[in-house]
């Protein structure tokens, strides 16, 4: 088990997702960033599904009552272990009452911890993900307990792993919505040649852009969206869609992030500048 001393900002537990339930309404859910989580769990020896903590920002301060392993990864948090500074993609062997802390946020904007097997939260429809409307927390906070098995006999066949950052990378790399073709030439160029700003607006629903395109005054019926759908609203302001994001919306899709500029806009926060590349 794990027992939160200070939950940080946003701390949630969350796995690969919840998937087939679009059609109810259910979002994906699942961490924001799939590529540091994929990395972590691998050096854990787990599966791809297995939960982890996705850390907000602001990182918590735990304490371990069980033998483990773990890894970090994501965003650079300042991580210490017993006060001792820790790498991200390594693992650690922990024993009880191995403390785990998060400082200044360096570099990137979420981080994730998996220990071996993964956090053995109840699962809803199909996922250990937090989502407010189906599971009963919204986020981890200060005493709370969540556990995982207990991994003593584990010797990792690689220990550590040094991966090509980019938490630097400012280019979103899209492919054509389902309503790419009622932009018109002048709005093409503004979105493929403008530098966007992430808006302070931005959370595991969406994210919002600072800056606005040319408005349109088309109207369409309700329809499909997935996480990475960018919206454009009639008054030019682009809304990204993420992993918590609404399952319709009426709103032309007019451009669609990769699954990996997903996880390069999940590691953004206010402020920071983007770019929009059409692949």
């Amino acid at each position: 088990m794990l027992k939160v001393l200070k939950a940080g900002f946003y701390t949630t537990i969350q796995d690969s997702g919840r998937f087939g339930l679009r059609d109810k309404g259910v979002p994906v859910s699942g961490v924001m960033d799939d590529m540091s989580v994929f990395k972590i769990n691998s050096l854990l020896e787990n599966k791809a599904s297995a939960a982890v903590l996705e850390i907000t920002m602001t990182g918590p301060t735990l304490i371990f009552e069980e033998d483990t392993y773990m890894a970090i990864g994501g965003a650079e948090m300042s991580a210490t272990l017993n006060n001792l500074p820790i790498k991200n993609y390594k693992v650690y062997q922990i024993s009880i009452g191995d403390i785990l802390s998060f400082g200044k946020l360096e570099k990137g904007f979420r981080s994730y911890l998996g220990v071996k097997e993964g956090f053995s939260v109840k699962e809803v429809l199909g996922s250990r993900s937090f989502y407010k409307p189906l599971t009963k927390f919204a986020r981890l906070i200060d005493n709370d307990i969540v556990p995982f098995n207990a991994q003593q006999l584990f010797e990792p066949k690689i220990s550590e792993i040094k991966v090509d950052c980019f938490l630097d990378v400012d280019v979103l790399e899209v492919t054509k919505g389902p309503e790419f073709d009622i932009l018109n030439d002048r709005q093409l160029e503004e979105i493929f040649s403008k530098t966007f700003t992430v808006a302070h607006e931005n959370n595991r629903m969406a994210y919002q852009l600072t800056e606005t395109i040319t408005p349109h005054a088309i109207s369409m019926l309700t329809s499909a969206t997935l996480p990475g759908t960018v919206q454009l609203t009639p008054a030019g302001k682009l809304i990204v869609l993420m992993k918590d994001g609404q399952t319709t919306g009426g709103y032309p899709r007019v451009i669609q992030l990769t699954d990996r500029s997903i996880c390069i806009l999940a590691q953004k926060k206010g402020g920071d500048r983007i770019s929009i590349k059409l692949v």
